[in-house]
């Protein structure tokens, strides 16, 4: 009997990092892995689909990220109406970021948004990790395992009679606060890989929880806000984890003169984030023994006394105007994680024009975002050197650095910090270790979700790494 044609069509996240959507055919038939929003530089103008879907079997979402997720109701306008697989976590998760996704982006209808959350949840099969699932109509089954990247977060193993495809999604790196770590697959024929920080590492655990520590202590001792734009699902909760965790740790000392760390005050501006926290803590089942290890010391690392939640507009204006004049030193977290939109905004054009204040970056900044053009061009954080406002012939003679929001121009002197180790992505070695666990090596491995030269620099270290191996650049 002669095997059925199989091929991997791509249909985003090939020229950057976000608009993650792939295609496995089988035969006369195919499953979705992902049906992501395109961000930054790669934004489009049209969000309909695009590519043929009557052979569409299954959509199967790695996690709940917008760059993964936010065209998911766009599928199901365009009259998909099979089975959206997923983990238990991320079925919990998915409606309440594309609900967030539907009333930015698409309608303020509350009943279009509802008949659209209801088709989804009708769709929606939760699965566990490690249980194969068959396709129908196709001679394909499929199983997910923990990625590590989010809660709920899974690489998709999808076996045929003679071939192991798998797509990575996105993979965490170990020792993420919350979850457990990936464990790279027995077997694949071919390996569609991640390559996010492809071209380097992250700081260890350790490192990074002292150099958000420095950041925390650099910020407050002059009485300014440390602002840290965020994602609202999976960068919060890991941050605000690690926080807590500095603040049992060194509760007894200071965080600036005449501060305890026990009197800081954490400000979450973000109601999405504050749902997904509530979220979080509903899924303390799937947390790591670290985190499980906190809770039965009787301690809340998602909802500790230093932290208040911001939920409506008026507080949010209230807050912002607040923390420009005074002097009382704050940590506020705020979306959009790359300063695309969302609260963090208004903070930014209130807080960037004084050296006393902070930013800290700990996800990726893709290319034509904000946040990219904060983190590359914005004084960064030296802590030997003593902050002062540039004087006007500093300023005459070197323009002063700026970033454009909403149509304006706004000058950049707050300290501009990155501590890379709170990224939610795999780091190089991560990478590398996760395709070279794989026994025997996959025949093919495909690179995606990563800048050019990140994955360059990956697929040279493959290469000398799995020399037997074909690794592609869609």
């Amino acid at each position: 009997m002669q095997q059925a044609a199989i091929f991997v069509l791509h249909h985003g996240a090939t020229e950057g990092v976000t608009g993650s959507c792939h295609q496995l055919q089988v035969g006369e038939a195919s499953i979705l892995i992902d049906c992501g929003l395109f961000q930054g530089r790669e934004q489009r103008d049209g969000l309909a689909i695009d590519f043929a879907i009557e052979q569409l079997r299954a959509l199967v979402v790695t996690h709940v990220h917008i760059d993964h997720v936010g065209r998911i109701p766009y599928l199901l306008a365009a009259g998909f109406t099979g089975p959206i697989y997923c983990s238990a976590p991320s079925a919990l998760l998915l409606p309440a970021i594309l609900e967030d996704a539907l009333k930015i982006g698409f309608t303020k209808n509350k009943a279009l948004i509802a008949q659209i959350l209801a088709k989804l949840e009708s769709q929606l099969c939760p699965l566990a990790y490690n249980d194969w699932q068959p396709i129908a109509d196709m001679e394909l089954k499929i199983r997910l395992q923990r990625a590590g990247h989010i809660l709920g977060s899974a690489y998709v193993e999808c076996a045929t009679a003679n071939q192991t495809i798998v797509f990575s999604g996105d993979l965490g790196a170990p020792h993420s606060p919350l979850l457990m770590p990936p464990q790279a697959p027995v077997t694949a024929d071919v390996l569609i890989l991640e390559s996010t920080y492809g071209d380097k590492n992250h700081d260890s655990r350790v490192d990074r929880r002292l150099r958000l520590k420095a950041a925390i202590e650099h910020a407050l001792t002059d009485g300014g806000t440390l602002l840290i734009p965020a994602f609202s699902l999976g960068r919060t909760q890991d941050l605000l984890y690690e926080i807590e965790g500095i603040i049992s740790e060194f509760g007894q000392g200071h965080a600036a003169p005449n501060l305890p760390w026990q009197e800081l005050e954490i400000v979450v501006d973000s109601p999405l984030a504050a749902n997904f926290t509530a979220l979080y803590r509903k899924l303390k089942p799937f947390w790591n023994l670290e985190a499980q290890a906190r809770l039965k010391a009787g301690r809340h690392p998602l909802a500790f006394e230093q932290m208040t939640v911001i939920d409506n507009h008026q507080d949010h204006l209230n807050a912002v105007q607040y923390l420009a004049r005074s002097h009382k030193p704050f940590i506020v977290l705020a979306g959009s994680g790359m300063c695309t939109g969302g609260r963090v905004v208004n903070y930014l054009k209130a807080l960037l024009g004084e050296s006393r204040n902070d930013v800290l970056f700990v996800g990726y900044q893709a290319e034509g975002t904000p946040g990219r053009a904060i983190l590359d061009y914005g004084p960064a954080f030296n802590p030997h050197q003593v902050d002062e406002t540039p004087s006007e012939v500093a300023v005459s003679a070197k323009p002063e650095p700026w970033v454009e929001l909403d149509g304006h121009r706004y000058i950049i002197r707050a300290q501009v910090h990155q501590v890379s180790g709170y990224s939610a992505h795999a780091g190089q070695d991560d990478l590398l270790n996760f395709a070279t666990a794989i026994s025997p090596p996959p025949k093919q491995i495909r690179l995606v979700h990563g800048e050019a030269h990140a994955k360059a620099v990956l697929q040279h270290k493959l290469n000398e790494l799995l020399p037997d191996t074909e690794v592609l650049i869609p």
